[in-house]
C-alpha cells in the first residue's frame, strides 16, 4: 500500500484508508469487473496494493453460452469465469462492490474521487477504467434477441461451434467481404447478404467466387426460427435463405462516459480505413493522456478477445504499480532530505551520540 498521506486519518479493516472527508481511500480503483478489470485487480492485490473494483454487472459477453480460446478455460461460461476471478481477487484481500460509476474527478491534492450511483464516493491514487464497449447491432428484427447465440461476430470465439453449417454474412459496410472470406475458413457454405452495403467491386467478386462464397442481393427483413433455433433469414422480396448462423458487424461504442469529466474523449477506431467504432486512446501499457488514468480491454481495444483483455489488464496493473512505486520513492527521498525529518534526526543522533542516544553510557571494558 502507498505510504500514508497527510490527509489520511484512519485505516479501514480491508486495507483502505479514510481521509478527513470520511471517504475511503484506495491505492487503485478499478471501474469495471470483467476479465480486464479482475485481471488487473488480481495483479495489484498480489502486489500488496489496496484495490477496489466497482462493477456495474453488464458484461458484454453475457449473452454467449461459453468463452473460447481462453487457455485452460476453453468452454467455460462467462459467468463462471467472472465468479472464479472475483473469488481470486477477494481471496487476496481485494474488494469488489456492485454499482455504477457516475463520475470521476481529479482532486486538488492529487488522486481521484469516484462517485457511485448510490451517492457514495471513494478516492484513489490511480484509476483504471475497464468498462468495455456496447455492440450496436444492425436494425434487423430478431438480431438483438439472438445475439451471442446464432447471431455472431467473431469466428475465433464461435466459428468452431457452427463449423460446416450454412452461414450467412449480413453486409452493412465495406468490411463484409473480409468477414465472408474469414468465415469461409469454418464452412464451405457461406453466403454474403448484401443487405445495406455497397456492391463489391470486380476484384472482391473474384475473390468471393474463388472461395465459393455466394452473393445474394436484397435487404434482410427478419430471421426465420424453428422452435428456439435459427433456420434462415427472410428478404424484402419474400425469399428465404436457409442458414444456421448469421454473422454481423456491430459498431463498437466505448463505454467511456465517466472519462469525459477528466478531459478524455473517445476516438474513432478504424480497420483498413473503415470505421469500426469508438475507443479511448492509450499507449501499450494502457496509460491515457491524463496522468494517473489507465484503460484496458475493449474500452481501448474494441476487437480484443477475453484472454487478450485479461492480459491487457495485467499489463496495466504492472504499469500502475510501477508508477505508484516511483511516486512513493520520490516522496521518501524528499522526506529523508528534510532537515528536521524523523529519518534525518535518527541519522544525526546515531552519528553524534552512538549508543548514548538512549541515555546510556557504553559499558566499561
Amino acid at each position: 500500500m502507498t505510504e500514508q498521506k497527510e490527509q489520511t486519518v484512519a485505516a479501514d479493516p480491508t486495507g483502505a484508508e479514510r481521509d478527513r472527508s470520511g471517504e475511503r481511500h484506495h491505492d487503485v480503483v478499478v471501474v469495471g469487473g470483467g476479465a480486464a478489470g479482475l485481471s488487473a485487480a488480481l495483479t495489484l492485490v498480489r502486489a500488496r496494493r489496496s484495490v477496489l473494483v466497482i462493477d456495474a454487472g453488464q458484461p458484454r459477453n453475457s449473452p454467449a453460452a461459453h468463452v473460447h480460446t481462453y487457455l485452460a478455460r476453453d468452454g467455460v461460461s462467462p459467468s463462471q469465469l467472472l465468479a472464479a476471478g472475483r473469488a481470486e481477487v477477494t481471496g487476496y484481500g481485494g474488494e469488489i462492490v456492485a454499482g455504477e460509476v457516475l463520475a470521476a474527478e481529479r482532486l486538488a491534492a492529487g488522486g481521484f474521487r469516484v462517485v457511485l450511483d448510490d451517492g457514495s464516493a471513494v478516492a484513489a491514487d490511480r484509476l483504471l477504467v475497464t468498462t468495455g464497449l456496447v455492440d450496436e447491432l444492425p436494425d434487423v428484427p430478431g438480431v438483438a434477441q439472438r445475439w451471442g447465440r446464432e447471431v455472431l461476430h467473431c469466428p475465433y470465439c464461435h466459428g468452431w461451434e457452427v463449423r460446416d453449417q450454412a452461414i450467412g454474412v449480413l453486409a452493412t459496410g465495406p468490411l463484409a467481404v473480409r468477414q465472408a472470406l474469414l468465415w469461409r475458413q469454418w464452412s464451405e457454405d457461406v453466403t454474403l447478404l448484401l443487405h445495406t452495403a455497397p456492391k463489391p467491386d470486380d476484384d472482391a467478386y473474384e475473390r468471393l467466387a474463388a472461395r465459393g462464397i455466394a452473393v445474394l442481393d436484397g435487404t434482410v427483413t427478419g430471421l426465420e426460427m424453428t422452435g428456439d433455433r435459427l433456420t434462415g433469414v427472410t428478404l424484402a422480396d419474400g425469399r428465404t435463405l436457409p442458414c444456421r448462423a448469421l454473422v454481423v458487424a456491430p459498431r463498437f461504442t466505448a463505454r467511456a462516459g465517466i472519462l469525459t469529466g477528466l478531459g478524455l474523449e473517445t476516438a474513432e477506431q478504424e480497420m483498413d480505413g473503415h470505421a469500426l467504432g469508438t475507443c479511448v486512446a492509450a499507449d501499450a501499457s494502457g496509460a491515457t493522456a491524463v496522468p494517473g488514468v489507465w484503460v484496458a480491454g475493449n474500452v481501448t481495444a474494441p476487437t480484443e478477445s477475453v484472454i487478450g483483455a485479461a492480459a491487457a489488464g495485467m499489463r496495466a496493473a504492472e504499469a500502475i504499480n510501477a508508477d505508484l512505486l516511483a511516486e512513493e520513492t520520490r516522496r521518501a527521498v524528499a522526506a529523508r532530505r528534510r532537515p528536521f525529518s524523523p529519518g534525518m534526526e535518527r541519522e544525526v543522533s546515531t552519528r553524534v551520540l552512538g549508543d548514548r542516544r538512549h541515555g546510556l553510557s557504553p559499558r566499561p571494558v
